[in-house]
């Protein structure tokens, strides 16, 4: 049902002078945005108490819970900006790190002021600019606009780029059309999605007791004195990880320094996008010239996310397992033990109760952080080493299958998602027609 879609071309083309866009229809305008969007400023002041606290993220722009609040707030409100519905938010700043940099807000609320706020004009489809822009987003696009070491688009730069439109009547079918086709397409990836979630859950509920109540369901239990571990073995001790350990921090280089051969690199989100419990081998690469400012990874080492989008991201642990030469970029929090099974820890560190210490004491808006001396305060549960590695073998067995079923989910998932994106592109940019 989501490939049914007659392909029809327009029947005249020109030259859109945008070598990444090259042919355009016809009949299509370029506009240079000053004519598009027009700079909103409106600080809320002493009224925040009356705005909805919004943010912008991978799924739109969202209001932020205020009663159950996740991560830092800061003190006071009264810098932050008035958003309307149906008013666009940009992120024009770390652009090449931020995973979402447009939204187009459903709700009146308030942002920080470190997004920029903008209205569109009222001959334009807001609904056709925000498929256009979010396509622009997607490849990050604009990179030609970007200036300085933090990717940023000023405003001035951002009015004089051009945005391509066809006829106002054209705009909204366009976005009509999108509207139905990605409704369908969210459809079928939130019924995989929840498919997911409920293996996950399986997975977790598995890991969870393994590591909390150890394999011989005979064995006499104690209280492990810490909420989240509950019950343990009585032969098992309950540890803060600073008592075993050393922390440290990556660093040297950024995404701007990766190259395609070198020293193996591994960044803070190759951790959350790209591995589950153990790294075995690294998939960028920098110079040896830059990786001799950088820290050289140990076998063994535990890696923690230092950063990330949700309260979820952040300190996500894996094993480096790996003889080859590596180095950890900024926000990878490296831990070095030798007293316990690394493989045992990090399935210990991602359980459900190890993620809610670990998010407790996070801070930041827009990107959330953590810290090794935040950390080095986690309690876990130990048992005797030996016991440890049964423990880890038992898990990797007997979550193979759903590793596997999660994995194959995930690669539809993402061909649904490949498939969405092109067509918002070939839509947008007049490479089909759909009026």
């Amino acid at each position: 049902m989501l490939m049914k879609i007659n392909i029809e071309k327009y029947p005249e083309y020109k030259d859109s002078g945008a070598e990444w866009l090259g042919d355009i229809p016809q009949h299509w305008e370029t506009l240079s945005n000053k004519y598009v969007f027009q700079l909103k400023k409106n600080q809320v002041g002493k009224k925040s108490g009356d705005y909805v606290l919004l943010s912008l993220t991978l799924n739109g722009v969202i209001k932020r819970d205020m009663e159950n609040p996740q991560g830092k707030f800061p003190a006071e409100f009264s810098t932050y900006q008035e958003v309307k519905k149906g008013d666009f938010i940009f992120c024009l700043f770390d652009v090449e790190e931020t995973p979402r940099c447009v939204g187009l807000s459903d709700f009146d609320g308030m942002i920080t002021g470190a997004y920029t706020v903008m209205e569109p004009y009222e001959n334009l489809d807001r609904n056709f600019l925000y498929y256009f822009y979010l396509n622009m987003d997607s490849d990050k696009r604009l990179k030609p606009l970007y200036t300085g070491l933090r990717n940023t688009i000023s405003k001035e730069n951002f009015f004089s780029f051009k945005t391509f439109v066809p006829p106002l009547p054209e705009q909204t079918a366009i976005a009509a059309f999108l509207d139905r086709k990605t409704a369908l397409i969210d459809q079928a990836i939130d019924i995989k999605q929840k498919q997911i979630e409920l293996l996950k859950e399986r997975r977790q509920i598995l890991i969870h007791k393994a590591v909390t109540r150890g394999l011989n369901p005979n064995v006499k239990m104690k209280d492990s004195g810490v909420e989240w571990i509950g019950e343990i073995p009585e032969g098992w001790e309950v540890k803060r990880l600073a008592s075993f350990g050393k922390f440290s921090k990556g660093g040297g280089f950024s995404k701007a320094d990766l190259a395609e051969s070198g020293v193996s690199a591994i960044l803070y989100g190759d951790i959350y996008t790209k591995y589950d419990i153990q790294i075995n081998k690294g998939v960028r690469f920098i110079s040896n010239e830059t990786a001799k400012k950088s820290i050289e990874l140990v076998k063994g080492n535990l890696l923690f996310t230092g950063s990330g989008e949700t309260m979820e991201d952040i300190g996500k642990c894996v094993v480096f397992s790996s003889d080859e030469k590596t180095v950890a970029g900024g926000d990878v929090i490296i831990f070095e033990q030798y007293q316990n099974d690394n493989l045992y820890l990090s399935y210990v560190l991602n359980t459900e109760g190890a993620k809610f210490e670990k998010a407790k004491h996070s801070k930041g808006e827009i990107i959330v952080h953590t810290y090794g001396s935040k950390l080095r305060n986690i309690y876990i549960p130990i048992p005797p080493v030996k016991e440890q590695a049964e423990i880890s073998e038992h898990i990797e067995v007997a979550t193979f299958k759903i590793a596997t079923s999660i994995s194959l989910k995930d690669q539809e998932i993402e061909k649904l998602k490949e498939y969405k994106a092109t067509l918002i592109n070939s839509t947008v940019t007049g490479k089909i027609k759909v009026y």
